[in-house]
């Protein structure tokens, strides 16, 4: 097949000697939670260290001069702060703590000193906000308002028995707690809070931020103080385990009155954000209905227009919008977007993933391109968060990485190319570590597309030497194989074991268009197959990969995807791992939450398929006939996305066909390995298989 080499290389660090190897992975710190301070002068971020040996890792909290110079520690991390950020007049530093035994709002001065507890609330607190103007302060806080068994039935206090009339009763990695996140406002006066909390969603049985990964940029205060904006999907049961229908609603302090502004629309909205003059809210969009991965778009709410702004072009997006005030803003822009800030009243900087890496775009009302979106940066990397610095001249903090470098922050200027890097917290070990060659490969598909492939080569790699190789199947299935630096899926600790890392973007992946990105519904057993065995057979001609040493690996469609392979490979492989993966579409469709995605990828439920072949005719059990190669199956007792008989039904094939197999069991995790030491023994498992096998 004919194959482009492209742009490559992630240069090697100065004075590198060593490998990367597990412990190395643990040592490094993790940025999170980066903010700057209202007179665009300081940043603020976390950074999380972890210590194996205690299974657990602790935030620190740092500053820093935007302008250059050294962090300062202002909150250690025996405190294990989070959430931190200045308060909106930039005189205070707040954040929130278990220091107490619950979860509670602190504050201290700008340099760590004099910290105060602000709240006292019983069961401690989920999420705050400090209003623009400081008089009030919206908190997050869970509402218990369905009652136990053992409250039912008063005699039977011993009981944890659940009587069940709905779906929806776990989700994630836990079962229903009978109580619902809500959103509250309470004063605030003098560095105290004053009266009682306002439950901005009294006696409903709904979540805001929504489960199971809501945060606080669910809800955003206008700048005046004066409205709340926030997002919450009003349904439960059944209902909310097929719709993914969320809205955004804004709660007038001075009127009371909360307003549904998105209900128009029938999928996903979320996120809102008030323009700087507060006139207007944008937030994130998705057209389709139960469709969890549709294309992310930006939509705007204009307080003052009399009539929608753009004018309906036929697309599907503008149809759902044809509202007063309502404006769609990117549906001619064909990438989904994460995360975005207001620049200005107009403009709006966001990241959008594209051909594989994560940039950062501008949306200008002003262009005139038909799309009115700039892509602004460009090159291998993941931008995964801004925050606006404040000033004169835009400029972003942003969160960025690579496949061969850990999240660090820099400073892009919107008004030229020109971006620094911000902060150096792991220079230290990488500039010790040695990373492999990546490579950009251009691969042809069994239909004639090109395929964007991510190939990692072993440090010190030799081309007249042999090497095994490792097919990278993605979860998702639509998730990008983008330049991610993974703490369990790590490309270049793979490589640095000696491996080749083949990681195709096959066909279901976003950042290169909608129709690609579909192409994967109800085809699972499809093209998406096919694009992995084109990229596997297009880099293993090559004289340096072991034809006789090839593995494939994934976990979620991943683990889906070698399973079915397991079955279909021809023998190409000689060894495969799973973790979490699906293996029997009809009892993983009865076991499974989220029964909206479920039903979207499927086409429906196994009992009711209009085409054939489908989803349920593709089921990775269907093949365990022909699997004769030693598989490795992981699954997590908490994982109630792809639950866990998912991975023992796959080990018991493989032990009565008497393939060479081994099961790795974890019962604290969920649909992921977070624990240090799960997380250090996934890994050796994981390579000690690969040894033994390949």
């Amino acid at each position: 097949m004919k194959k482009f080499l492209l742009l490559t290389f992630i240069p090697f660090f100065a004075m590198a000697q060593n490998n990367l190897n597990i412990e190395t992975l643990w040592q490094f710190g993790r940025i999170s939670e980066h903010s700057v301070s209202p007179d665009g002068k300081t940043a603020i971020y976390a950074v999380k260290n972890y210590d194996i040996k205690a299974n657990k890792g602790t935030n620190q909290i740092f500053t820093q001069s935007i302008a250059g110079g050294n962090p300062q520690v202002i909150i250690n991390p025996d405190i294990n702060a989070f959430g931190a950020r200045f308060t909106p007049d930039g005189k205070f530093i707040s954040y929130l703590s278990a220091l107490s035994g619950e979860v509670q709002l602190y504050t201290c001065q700008l340099n760590g000193t004099n910290q105060q507890q602000i709240t006292f609330v019983k069961g401690g607190i989920n999420g705050y906000k400090f209003s623009p103007t400081m008089k009030h302060i919206a908190l997050v806080m869970d509402v218990k308002l369905d009652l136990e068994v053992k409250e039912k039935y008063t005699d039977l206090e011993k009981t944890n028995a659940r009587i069940i009339d709905g779906l929806f009763y776990r989700h994630w990695d836990a079962w229903h707690d009978y109580a619902y996140s809500h959103l509250f406002i309470q004063n605030f006066e003098n560095g105290k809070l004053i009266g009682n909390p306002k439950d901005l969603m009294e006696g409903e049985r709904f979540d805001c931020p929504i489960p199971p990964h809501g945060d606080d940029d669910e809800f955003n205060w206008s700048m005046d103080g004066s409205k709340i904006a926030y997002d919450c999907k009003k349904m439960n049961g059944t209902q909310d385990a097929i719709s993914t229908n969320s809205d955004i609603y804004v709660y007038d302090l001075n009127t009371q009155v909360t307003k549904n502004i998105s209900e128009a629309n029938q999928g996903y909205d979320k996120n809102p954000q008030f323009s700087p003059d507060g006139s207007k809210i944008a937030w994130l969009s998705m057209a389709e209905p139960g469709n969890e991965s549709d294309r992310n778009t930006l939509v705007m709410f204009d307080f003052n227009a009399p009539k929608l702004s753009t004018p309906g072009d036929g697309n599907k997006q503008v149809a759902l919008y044809m509202l007063p005030k309502i404006t769609p803003l990117t549906h001619q822009f064909d990438y989904t977007i994460e995360n975005f800030v207001w620049v200005n009243n107009l403009q709006i900087a966001f990241t959008t993933v594209i051909n594989a890496t994560k940039q950062i775009a501008i949306f200008n009302p002003m262009l005139k391109s038909v799309s009115r979106v700039l892509v602004h940066t460009e090159g291998l990397h993941d931008y995964t968060g801004i925050a606006l610095i404040p000033g004169k001249k835009p400029w972003l903090l942003a969160s960025k990485m690579t496949i061969s470098m850990p999240t660090e922050l820099f400073k892009v200027d919107l008004s030229s190319k020109n971006t620094m890097q911000f902060t150096y917290v792991n220079k230290t070990i990488l500039d010790q570590t040695k990373m492999g060659k990546v490579e950009k490969r251009m691969v042809k598909t069994t239909d004639q597309k090109d395929m964007l492939v991510w190939v990692i080569y072993p440090p010190n790699f030799d081309p007249s030497k042999k090497y095994p190789t490792l097919l990278y199947c993605q979860g998702g299935p639509q998730s990008p194989v983008s330049q991610f630096f993974s703490y369990r899926w790590n490309f270049q600790l793979m490589a640095a074991n000696g491996y080749i890392v083949v990681a195709p973007n096959r066909r279901g992946l976003p950042g290169f268009g909608s129709e690609w990105n579909n192409a994967i519904t109800n085809d699972y057993g499809g093209q998406c197959m096919k694009d992995y065995l084109s990229a596997i057979d297009d880099v293993a001609s090559e004289t340096y990969v072991d034809k006789t040493r090839l593995g494939a690996v994934g976990a979620s469609f991943g683990g889906y995807s070698v399973y079915w392979l397991a079955g279909n490979h021809n023998k190409r492989f000689k060894s495969f791992i799973s973790h979490c993966g699906m293996f029997n579409m009809e009892s993983w469709y009865g076991s499974t939450e989220e029964m909206f995605f479920a039903n979207h990828d499927n086409g429906g439920p196994y009992w009711d398929q209009k085409i054939s072949p489908n989803n349920f005719d593709a089921s990775p059990h269907k093949f365990v006939k022909n699997w004769d190669t030693p598989i490795l199956v992981i699954h997590n007792e908490k994982d109630y996305r792809v639950p866990l008989n998912q991975g023992m039904e796959a080990f018991t094939a493989a032990q009565m066909k008497g393939i060479k197999s081994k099961f790795l069991y974890f019962p604290d995790e969920n649909h992921w390995v977070v624990k240090p030491q799960n997380s250090v023994l996934w890994q050796r498992v994981f390579f000690e298989w690969l040894a033994e096998t390949l």
